[in-house]
């Protein structure tokens, strides 16, 4: 009853919002005097209009539309550009449950996009060929087949308080570095681990995304009609400990899903709230919806996205020679209040502190501390069901940036690294990239995942250790 009345009150204030700025678009009315007639020309000006000075005569003026409109026909009618890309990778061990090859697809992405005044539309679609996974039928949900729709959305900006964008679009918010507490945005894990660009470590959403720029305050509302679920890791690409069979599994036990998938009933609604104060990023965030990664399962063994909710708030200042972050973020698994259901996700408290700065020229480092808690943990040990691991209580996690800029600019040296002090695991992501002029762009990169016992969160993936390389192509047509 309350996610329906909140439903109500998004849909009536994003509603609300688009008519109060078609109606204050409508002219002012004249004043008293002015409403009816045109006023009269001063004396001498009022039967006939003077005429032109010299060669400001009619030709001329046909003269300045057809140089006009011979530069409108020579715009194109958007801008088009594209890029074609190989990537290729291999395991460093052998997996049983997964092919030798981690990576081995050709993309083509074209991105048509245009701007006018207030409008404009966006459109990136991304063509596949991937022997590794081999199915070419289009998911435009898990991202799966030959075509990958990335965005396909129009941007409206009706009045100056006021942005709209409708459609598929990639959305994201919040003050981490590669981790997320108040983004509760699809994200794609797959192409993260394999050694895809960074850019498809966001997935897609289908949504309307409503900006109010208020003065005083600002304010980000997304609504997603139908839930848009993580790209998880469901054992096609990466392997992962399957805590039903007690040991590593992928190709041979693919996770089976019993997702929300209902428009307008299985939906969900994200907001920030947001100023700059001298300087100082302030926000409060908001989300109901549903884990956005499997967080349970039912009595027939599918895996579950049960209803979350999520209360957050970050900050992000300057501080000495760098730029310091907080945030922070609570996870009401409302399907599991109380904690003692041992199929669903207990309710959780997460945290991260962030420092990044420049430690001598073009060598910038970045530092976080993450921590998440679980709430009614003895609910949680009492309930859990024989012979399955227990996680902690409270999970520690330390991240390292480094990122070194050589020769201009042109090669990019980094190496990004998590540790965990509680689940004693890492995942390690060291990168060569070298960008040879404005079309060509080289990288060479890895996947390390290491972990002291196979069921913690980088442990699992141990066996999915990877190196690839790539090689990029892009151009602008028009």
């Amino acid at each position: 009853m309350k996610k329906k009345l909140l439903r109500i009150a998004v849909i009536t204030f994003l509603v609300f919002g688009m008519m109060t700025s078609v109606l204050s678009q409508d002219e002012p009315a004249l004043p008293s005097g002015l409403d009816d007639d045109e006023p009269s020309l001063p004396s001498g000006l009022g039967d006939d209009e003077p005429s032109l000075p010299s060669g400001l005569d009619g030709d001329s003026d046909k003269q300045t539309n057809e140089k006009q409109d011979e530069k409108k026909e020579s715009e194109p009618p958007f801008n088009l550009s594209y890029f074609l890309e190989g990537r290729g990778g291999i395991r460093t061990q052998s997996d049983p449950n997964e092919k030798d090859f981690s990576l081995g697809e050709f993309r083509l992405q074209v991105h048509a996009e245009k701007q006018w005044d207030n409008f404009g539309f966006d459109l990136s679609a991304d063509f596949l060929y991937d022997p590794v996974l081999s199915d070419y039928d289009v998911n435009l949900e898990t991202g799966d087949g030959f075509l990958d729709l990335r965005t396909a959305h129009i941007s409206w900006t009706p009045v100056s308080f006021l942005d709209l964008k409708i459609g598929r679009q990639v959305l994201t918010w919040g003050t981490g570095d590669l981790l997320f507490i108040n983004d509760l945005f699809p994200k794609d894990w797959n192409s993260f681990f394999i050694g895809r660009n960074i850019e498809y470590l966001k997935a897609p959403s289908d949504a309307i995304k409503a900006s109010f720029y208020m003065g005083f305050i600002n304010l980000d509302l997304v609504y997603t009609p139908r839930f848009d679920a993580d790209r998880y890791i469901d054992g096609r690409r990466i392997s992962y400990w399957n805590s039903n069979l007690g040991r590593r599994a992928g190709r041979d036990a693919v996770v089976n899903v019993d997702k929300p998938d209902n428009w307008f009933d299985d939906d969900e609604i994200a907001l920030r709230l947001f100023k700059d104060v001298n300087g100082i990023e302030l926000a409060l965030y908001g989300y109901l919806g549903y884990w956005k990664s499997p967080g349970g399962q039912n009595l027939l063994g599918q895996a579950i996205f049960p209803k979350l909710n999520v209360y957050g708030a970050s900050v992000r200042t300057p501080v000495g020679k760098g730029i310091a972050n907080i945030e922070l973020g609570f996870y009401h698994s409302r399907d599991d209040s109380k904690g003692d259901d041992p199929l669903i996700n207990n309710s959780e408290a997460r945290f991260l502190v962030g420092y990044e700065f420049e430690l001598i020229k073009e060598l910038n480092v970045g530092l976080q501390y993450y921590v998440e808690w679980m709430v009614d943990y003895n609910n949680y040990l009492s309930t859990l069901p024989a012979g399955i691991n227990s996680r902690d209580e409270v999970r520690h996690l330390i991240t390292l940036r480094l990122t070194q800029q050589l020769l201009s600019q042109k090669l990019i040296l980094s190496l990004f690294t998590f540790f965990s002090p509680s689940d004693m695991d890492s995942y390690i992501r060291p990168k060569i990239q070298y960008k040879m002029d404005d079309h060509w762009l080289f990288e060479g990169s890895g996947n390390i995942f290491i972990g002291k016992d196979k069921h913690t969160f980088f442990g699992q993936f141990e066996k999915n250790t990877n190196v690839y390389l790539a090689i990029r192509y892009s151009g602008i047509l028009f």
